[in-house]
């Protein structure tokens, strides 16, 4: 029995296509919006939206660009992360940030 996965286009979110494999992206152009950029695994997509109703205060989530915030859907839903893992140092806070996962590493 195969696997099979489904991504959505990052940027419209509108176009999804489902591939017998599964990662946490792939690239494409997308049908819908005509950009060739990055369509993220669903499951990652379902995290994005549950952080984005619901952030976490410690993350500063209102001040993270969107691939950070993916980048942080991803590793909790597809990585053996958690929520706690996280620490990003908010305008005000200039705390170091060891042990942790930065979620200000690149995407």
């Amino acid at each position: 029995m195969s696997h099979s996965s489904k991504y959505r286009c990052i940027t419209c979110m509108d176009e999804t296509v489902t591939r017998e494999f599964d990662v946490s992206h792939l690239s494409r152009t997308c049908g819908v919006c005509g950009e060739f950029d990055r369509f993220v695994n669903t499951v990652v997509v379902e995290r994005f939206n549950e952080l984005d109703a619901d952030p976490p205060p410690h993350l500063h989530w209102e001040q993270l660009d969107r691939p950070r915030k993916f980048l942080i859907a991803e590793r909790l839903s597809r990585r053996d992360h958690t929520i706690d893992d996280f620490e990003v140092a908010g305008d005000d806070d200039q705390s170091e940030q060891t042990g942790k996962s930065e979620a200000n590493a690149e995407v």
